[in-house]
């Protein structure tokens, strides 16, 4: 549509001052907390949602967020108060692990200044949660996990709804993987089924080499259902769902009642019953079931291992939420819906920026980002933040650009879309090219860039495009990736 001007118009969202951003999906780079010593995992247990509603008591310790402060020594799970103290305490006597808990009245968040954000953990726990995420928070957990973060997902079965405000763990849960505004595309590759399955002793498969079913915490047979369910995998959605253990009679894509994935750069687990968390003590007054000790089952070693994997052992994946991850490198394509061919997802973009719409046309497929393009004053921004891992020595941005205006001089850039670099305090790390009016022509033009000197960093890619008040240009994007090796 050389020289003509965008028919739809709309409000742009620039994303004020890049809080949006910042706040509940880009990355935590500048602000990150204190270098830990390279054997400790840090671990989040989630107690904002719900988690002692009715007989439930999902905490560490009633003294939150530093366990420690109740006992800062622990030899015994009575030396912590919480139905999740045998977990803590095991965790805590390694020398390990630093463990904290979110207080109920908080929020999740990924990119803050609080000492209880998500970029200063290795590991998020959320143990049968029983309140529905905001979308802030759970574009923050997704964030998080893209970006080499560990995710540990507790349900129970259906009806478990211990404060009756209309939402279970079940559909909190499924909830969190369908409708984050990061990826909405079944991104763990498994949902959770609608059912309670009263009891029974589910078995683990035969995998000598799986890290949560051998780990240094023991050997997993089995695990324990005392009313819980099991999860559905697709792994056409994403092939690295695995199943660990099963419902019996049930294998494959169904009836999974542990499993890992993975999403980004990240990890996750799922579990389909909190009773084989819970060791029978805790708060006053509350009704508990000592799963963790079941003598028919290995619960303690199958939490414990899930934790330590989640966390960044027995493999290359996972850990640290507010790094690059670790010193190892998987040859890959690293950005979400690099083609756009899933809509508004994944990206931040300003209104209407992905679109399918006539007046341009896409470098492959039916989708693409329009930037601009309008002939009034506008700012449009399409950004995406990625870990890249520290082991790395080659990482490649590339995307398809193309650029038509109406404006007329050859000699002045009034219109300009500036590719950059962000941190998570949204300094610009460096601005990788900027383009004008002044590089308009027909058809699409491949654009590449080193960015080998972020490896071992979470960063940003925003593209950012400015338009005067008089003449339209257009900035079209497609067929983006960051290929590293």
């Amino acid at each position: 549509m050389l020289g003509s001007k965008r028919s739809r118009r709309r409000v742009t969202t620039a994303l004020a001052g890049l809080g949006l951003l910042l706040t509940g999906a880009a990355v935590q780079v500048g602000a990150s907390a204190p270098a830990q010593a390279a054997t400790t995992h840090r671990v989040l247990f989630d107690n904002a949602h719900a988690e002692t509603a009715g007989n439930a008591d999902w905490v560490i310790s009633t003294s939150q967020p530093d366990p420690l402060g109740q006992n800062a020594n622990p030899q015994s799970e009575t030396d912590w108060t919480g139905a999740l103290s045998s977990w803590g305490v095991a965790l805590q006597k390694t020398g390990d692990y630093s463990l904290k808990t979110l207080p109920s009245g908080q929020s999740l968040t990924y990119g803050g200044s609080s000492a209880q954000d998500l970029s200063n953990f290795d590991t998020l726990v959320l143990p049968e949660p029983n309140t529905l995420f905001t979308s802030a928070e759970k574009t923050a957990i997704m964030n998080f996990v893209k970006n080499g973060g560990g995710l540990f997902m507790i349900s129970d079965h259906t009806g478990a709804d211990r404060n009756n405000d209309g939402s279970d763990a079940v559909k909190i849960l499924n909830d969190l993987m369908t409708n984050n505004g990061v990826d909405n595309t079944d991104p763990f590759g498994f949902s959770i089924d609608s059912l309670d399955i009263s009891s029974g002793y589910p078995a683990a498969i035969s995998d000598s080499s799986d890290p949560v079913l051998n780990g240094s915490f023991g050997k997993v047979t089995k695990s324990l259902f005392a009313d819980g369910t099991t999860a559905t995998l697709k792994p056409a959605d994403n092939s690295a769902v695995k199943g660990l253990v099963y419902r019996s009679g049930y294998s494959g894509n169904t009836g999974a009642f542990f499993l890992t994935s993975t999403f980004g750069s990240g990890r996750v687990a799922f579990w389909g019953d909190s009773s084989p968390i819970d060791d029978g003590t805790g708060s006053s007054g509350n009704t508990l079931y000592d799963g963790w000790n079941d003598t028919g089952a290995t619960n303690a070693a199958l939490a414990l291992n899930a934790t330590a994997w989640l966390a960044g052992d027995g493999g290359t994946s996972g850990g640290g939420g507010g790094t690059g991850g670790t010193g190892t490198c998987t040859a890959g394509q690293l950005l979400g819906n690099n083609g756009f061919e899933s809509g508004n997802t994944t990206w931040n973009a300003s209104s209407k920026v992905i679109t399918n719409a006539a007046g341009e046309s896409a470098h492959s497929g039916s989708y693409y980002a329009w930037l601009d393009g309008y002939g009034t004053a506008t700012t449009d921004t399409l950004s995406q933040s990625v870990a890249v891992p520290a082991g790395c020595t080659s990482a490649k941005l590339s995307f398809y650009l193309h650029v038509d205006t109406a404006e007329t001089s050859t000699t002045s850039a009034y219109d300009t879309l500036k590719v950059q670099v962000l941190n998570g305090s949204g300094t610009v790390l460096g601005t990788l090219a900027t383009y004008s009016n002044l590089n308009a022509g027909s058809g699409y033009t491949q654009r590449s860039f080193d960015l080998s000197s972020y490896a071992g960093q979470n960063i940003t890619l925003q593209f950012t495009g400015t338009e005067g008040s008089k003449y339209q240009t257009s900035f079209v994007v497609d067929d983006t990736a960051l290929n590293v090796s």
